[in-house]
This record gives structure tokens, C-alpha cells and sequence, in this order.
């Protein structure tokens, strides 16, 4: 049985990795310039600072 290389097996791995996660980001953004999303980030942020300064 002969073994085969692994080298630049990492470097796929870390390629597959970075396209995921660049997705992702993708999908996020996408997400986050909805106007429901926005509204309820808003309201979220607006609540916390007025629980904050009581």
C-alpha cells in the first residue's frame, strides 16, 4: 500500500475555511440591510442604553 502526499492539505482546508466563512459574511450583510432587521437592532441598542442609564 503506498501512502499518499498530504502536503497542501492544510492549505485546502484553510481555502475551504476562508470561502465559508467570506459566505457567511456575505449572507450577514445581506441580512443586516433588511429594514426589519435594522428596526429591531435599533429598538435592541435604544433599549439597552435606557436600562443602562436608569
Amino acid at each position: 500500500m503506498k501512502w499518499r502526499s498530504e502536503a497542501g492539505a492544510a492549505t485546502a482546508e484553510y481555502a475551504i475555511a476562508t470561502m465559508a466563512a467570506v459566505g457567511f459574511a456575505g449572507l450577514l450583510v445581506v441580512i443586516m440591510r433588511s429594514d426589519e432587521v435594522k428596526g429591531i437592532l435599533f429598538d435592541l441598542v435604544r433599549s439597552a442604553l435606557s436600562l443602562g442609564g436608569s
